[in-house]
Parts: C-alpha cells; sequence; structure tokens
C-alpha cells in the first residue's frame, strides 16, 4: 500500500478544521477515521496490480550513441479496471529519454533530457497498454532492465496499490564504428589492387591474372618470354607481360591487447564517452575487418589480457563483421599486465598456417621491452606480424608547450615519451614488424592503409 499527496492534504485540511471549528478531541477522532474511511475505501476500490501481465519487444542491440526502443506491454486479465503508474527502470548508462505522452521526472542534475520514467495509464478490464521507452545509450556493454514497478490508485486519489514485477530485458550496446567513413575510399584502393584496374604487382602473395602487350613504364621482370616468342611476325615480337593480383582468401587474425594498457585516457570524443585506449582500438578493428572482408579475406578476432575475453574463429563472411561487433561489444580493460608469452603461445595455436597478425596494443616502453619484445621473434617466424597503437594526442599537444617553466616541464616529459615510443617501433622494426603509431582519429584509416600496402606488397 502506498498513501498519496492527496491524502496527506486531506489529513491537513481535516487538522485544520478541527483546530477552528471543532477543538476537541471527539473532533480530531471523527477526522481521522473519515480520513481512514476514505483511505480504506480507495483500496478496495483500486484495481488489482497482483494478476497484472507484463511482455516486452523491441530493439536488443543498438551503436553507441544512436536510439533505441524498448517495448512493454501490460495486460489487464481482471475484471477492474485499473488506473496506474508504471515505473519502468533502467540505468543511467542506458540514455533513458522521455518518449511522447511519457511523463517522469527530469534529473536535472545530470543530463535534463534523461528522465526517471514514470508512465500515467488506464488499462481497462480485458485489454492491454503498450509503453515505449526510448534509450540513446551512453557507455558499450549490456544494458539491463530488471523490473518494472506498478502504483494502481483508487477512483479518490488518496491511496495505492504497489508491486514491483520481474520483467527482464537486454539491450547490447554495439561500437559506434565511427572510422566507417574512411570504408569508400579504401575500398577504391582495394578496386585497384584487385584486378579490376590492372596493376603490375610481383611478390610471393600474388596470383596470376592475365596477359597483355607491354606498355611503357612496365616492370621488365614481368614479361612472359613464353608467351612472347610465340607472338612473332617475321623478325617482330610483340611483348607480352604478366598481370598479377592480390591473393583472396588470406587469414588475417586481429588480437586486442585488453590489459591496463588497453584502460589509458586518451581523450577522444567520437569513439565512445570512456575515451580510453581500448574504444579506438575496437573501431580500428572495425574498419579493418570490413575492409578486409571486400576484400576476399578471413577475419578473425581474439582479445587476450591474461586470458582469452572474446574471440571469433572460422566464420563465414556474411556474419563476421556482426559477430565481431557482437564481440568486442562487451570487452572492458582488464587492470592486468599482458601475459605476452601466453599471447604469442594463444596465437601460434589458433593460426596454424602462415597469417596476417594484427596486435593493437600499446608502445609504452616497460611493457614493450619486459613483455611483448622478448618473445616477438616466435611470431615473426611464422606470420606477418602488425603492432598497432593508439597515440595520445594529449602528448603531441604537450610537446608544443612553450612559455612557461611548467609548459616546458611538460614539453620535455612529451618528447621523452615520444622518444620512447620510437626507440621501441625501431626494436619492433628489426624484427620485420609494421608498426602503426598515430592519434586515436587517425589510427583506424592508418591501420587500414598498413594492410593495403602489405596486400599491394604482396606480403600477405
Amino acid at each position: 500500500m502506498a498513501l498519496t499527496w492527496r491524502a496527506g492534504a486531506l489529513a491537513a485540511l481535516g487538522a485544520l478544521f478541527v483546530g477552528l471549528v471543532l477543538p476537541s478531541w471527539a473532533g480530531i477522532a471523527a477526522v481521522a477515521a473519515a480520513v481512514a474511511a476514505g483511505i480504506v475505501l480507495d483500496l478496495a476500490l483500486a484495481g488489482p496490480v497482483g494478476t497484472l501481465e507484463f511482455a516486452r519487444g523491441g530493439d536488443t542491440s543498438v551503436r553507441l550513441g544512436a536510439t533505441a526502443r524498448v517495448q512493454l506491454v501490460v495486460t489487464n486479465p481482471a475484471g477492474r479496471r485499473v488506473r496506474a503508474l508504471i515505473r519502468d527502470a533502467w540505468p543511467p548508462s542506458a540514455g533513458l529519454r522521455a518518449a511522447p505522452g511519457a511523463g517522469g521526472r527530469r534529473n536535472r542534475l545530470a543530463d535534463p533530457t534523461l528522465v526517471q520514467p514514470r508512465h500515467a495509464v488506464t488499462i481497462p478490464a480485458g485489454e492491454r497498454r503498450r509503453i515505449e521507452s526510448v534509450l540513446v545509450p551512453t557507455r558499450r556493454g549490456d544494458r539491463h532492465a530488471e523490473h518494472v514497478s506498478v502504483r494502481s490508485f483508487g477512483p479518490l486519489g488518496l491511496a495505492a496499490r504497489q508491486r514491483t514485477v520481474r520483467s527482464p530485458w537486454r539491450l547490447r550496446v554495439l561500437p559506434p564504428f565511427a572510422s566507417r567513413r574512411h570504408l569508400p575510399s579504401r575500398l577504391a584502393r582495394l578496386r585497384e589492387l584487385d584486378g579490376r584496374t590492372s596493376l603490375l604487382v610481383r611478390g610471393q602473395g600474388t596470383e596470376f591474372d592475365s596477359l597483355r602487350d607491354y606498355a611503357a613504364g612496365d616492370d621488365v621482370r614481368s614479361i612472359d618470354w613464353r608467351a612472347t616468342a610465340r607472338r612473332h611476325v617475321g623478325d617482330h615480337y610483340d611483348v607480352v607481360v604478366r598481370t598479377w593480383r592480390p591473393e583472396r582468401d588470406r587469414s588475417i587474425l586481429i588480437v586486442l591487447d585488453t590489459g591496463r594498457t588497453a584502460a589509458g585516457r586518451i581523450g577522444t570524443e567520437d569513439l565512445g564517452t570512456d575515451g580510453v585506449r581500448l574504444d579506438a582500438a575496437l573501431d580500428a578493428t572495425l574498419l579493418l575487418t570490413a575492409l578486409a572482408l571486400r576484400a576476399g579475406d578471413r577475419v578473425d578476432l581474439l582479445a587476450y589480457d591474461r586470458r582469452v575475453r572474446a574471440a571469433v574463429t572460422r566464420t563465414s563472411a556474411g556474419q563476421t563483421l556482426a559477430q565481431v561487433t557482437e564481440a568486442m561489444a562487451v570487452l572492458e580493460p582488464e587492470l592486468v599486465e599482458l601475459d605476452a608469452r601466453g599471447l604469442v603461445t594463444t596465437v601460434l595455436k589458433r593460426a596454424g598456417h602462415r597469417a596476417l597478425v594484427v596486435l593493437l596494443t600499446s608502445l609504452d616502453s616497460a611493457p614493450m621491452t619486459e613483455g611483448l619484445l622478448p618473445v616477438i621473434g616466435a611470431l615473426t617466424a611464422r606470420h606477418e606480424v602488425v603492432v598497432a597503437s593508439v597515440a595520445d594526442p594529449r602528448v603531441e599537444q604537450m610537446a608544443r608547450g612553450r612559455g612557461t617553466a611548467t609548459a616546458v616541464y611538460e614539453a620535455a616529459s612529451a618528447e621523452r615519451a615520444r622518444a620512447e615510443r620510437r626507440h621501441v617501433a625501431g626494436l619492433l622494426a628489426k624484427h620485420r614488424v609494421t608498426v602503426v603509431d598515430q592519434p586515436p582519429d587517425l589510427i583506424a584509416p592508418a591501420l587500414a592503409d598498413a594492410y593495403l600496402a602489405l596486400k599491394a606488397a604482396g606480403r600477405l
């Protein structure tokens, strides 16, 4: 049972009447009895809440920053009308917005568009009503609605029956894929490599495409001497060259470091509100996955710190991007040091044949020199390896600082950090590792460019 403000107001007016007109204990008792009788009558006439039935429907997944809609259907199988206030509770990170016709108290301390939802509905006997929640999530991962609270009022509005029921729903918030805008330009470059615009490409990772006449500027190493010998008229020979195209169906294993360095804040706005290094790595993974799938390559995913956090393997090409997105949605950085030896062992077990291994991690000096560098040779001996790292744009900004003693000190610290990253990149290059080190807004297209460059050079 719950009393309303009307019951309190009625009691206050009764007390005022007794004080002014009937200042006696008998008057007080009469007013109290009248208020109590009204409350009991109101409760008796209020619609039942115990028989209400709840069902949910709507979106089960949404991109971070996009809008999702979830419906709550309330059915009244009883023989009396229910006039109720229904509260469908979601966590703050679900970003609940006010839907048309919905009531609620706005959260003025946070986002004024956020509400604590309270829907006033009247459900006649044997009918149902649909309540819609509009959500604009502010964090990746799973957002759950577990309970619904119902308050059924009597005709006088003095008291209400109240009940909280379990009605679960899960909304998975996917990474935003902000780098999608770079995909058309990279696909155009891919089409050039794919044979639609013939280019001469040589290397171990290429396939023969066709023969054509020699043109000025062609690589003489691509001349097909046997075909040229067959195309002679008298003393004249038509020189023929072979055209090559990058191989399809190559294996790419994208490895996400979810250790403590992935939790470093990098100050980005369009990749998620957390602004951590992992968010930019996820965005780069999505662009590379979409590009590689269009190139006809196979893409697998592995998220690792001290154990496997997520894995996507051996999926059909049409489902790979969706499964990679789903798997990455729930990833969060773990405050543990990356087990580099365990990572290399796991990669070698999962990638049996030669593949392109793309490791998204940090180039911080200590974790690299003590962890990955001593064991990277076992990986490069069998696979082509790319190490991609998200640089903090704040470091670049600090390196340009001058004017005050504090700014000069920060600039010196930033320059030292950049020198250490360059040193680590140089050590990786000695192991034949391709290094991509860019700020969050450039890491995704830079990684895609590195993939295309390796493909053009025939190193896949």
